[in-house]
């Protein structure tokens, strides 16, 4: 049984930036919070545990000891509040969500209305939002737009999407935003706030999944990234495992297999790839 990386996988620079702050703050600063887990993947929110990074929920758990916003960013209030209180703050929002966060804001304060194609429940959504200055709804998916749109929603209106989503859904939904809705738009801004490396991930694990007989996704079940790319997988039709680590792999998933395909989403550090693919090997028939 041959098993086949996919060309991109694993941490991207955004994570790795993070990780790499939060990891000299600790060392620097002594311990640190960080309010939410930096990235959704447990191997490295316990790696960090064990540098002197404690994962808090909210603000009420802020403390004397410095305070790292994660990869996913926040809204200005939070940062506020943070300043408010004195807090040391380690900002490790990933250069891509702070992009969108300012034209979520300069969108609105030149009077457009905004909408939000993503997760409305997923943090970085969240701090997107926040920066909005309150003229923005979110949608989860294109059949969202089948409802009408707020009567306050002004016809300038601009989109962005959460920066994990796919190409082809983004696409989708502006098209179809466009289809139901263009009785209500005198003016549509379009912003391409997706990640490239998100994206070139999700081509690479496309082509992967072209040429083998079964895929495993892995990384953290909370992320959002890494559920696209079992998405993008299934979507061709390839049975796909996700997994968060190489011991839910499972023997009667490999019978018959010839090629197996391993991508991985880009919170997933690299020791979990190579553990994942030496069970691959481990378990082949």
């Amino acid at each position: 049984m041959q098993v086949i990386r996919a060309k991109e996988l694993g941490f991207c620079m955004g994570v790795r930036r993070a990780v790499d702050m939060m990891e000299a703050a600790a060392g620097d600063l002594g311990p640190v919070t960080s309010l939410g887990s930096i990235v959704h993947n447990p191997q490295v929110v316990g790696r960090l545990r064990d540098r002197g990074v404690e994962v808090i929920a909210t603000l009420d758990a802020v403390d004397t000891r410095p305070v790292a916003i994660t990869a996913h960013g926040v809204g200005p209030q939070v940062l506020q509040e943070l300043e408010a209180r004195g807090s040391t703050v380690v900002d490790t929002t990933c250069p891509i969500v702070t992009r969108a966060q300012q034209w979520a804001k300069k969108l609105t304060d030149e009077g457009f209305g905004v909408i939000v194609f993503g997760d409305p429940e997923h943090k970085e959504v969240r701090g997107i939002l926040g920066w909005a200055r309150g003229k923005v709804i979110t949608m989860r998916s294109e059949d969202d737009l089948e409802a009408p749109l707020p009567e306050w929603m002004p016809s300038r209106i601009g989109v962005l999407s959460q920066t994990t989503e796919t190409e082809g859904h983004f696409a989708r939904f502006v098209e179809r935003l466009l289809r139901v809705h263009m009785d209500r738009i005198s003016e549509l801004r379009v912003i391409n706030t997706l990640c490239n490396a998100t994206t070139s991930q999700q081509a690479a694990t496309q082509d992967l999944a072209r040429e083998v007989d079964l895929m495993i996704v892995v990384g953290g079940r909370e992320s959002a990234n890494t559920r696209h790319l079992a998405e993008v997988a299934r979507e061709l039709g390839v049975e796909t495992y996700h997994v968060e680590s190489a011991g839910e792999i499972e023997a009667p998933w490999l019978a018959g297999r010839e090629k197996v395909g391993v991508a991985a989403g880009a919170s997933t550090p690299d020791a979990v790839i190579d553990e994942v693919v030496a069970r691959l090997h481990a378990l082949a028939p």
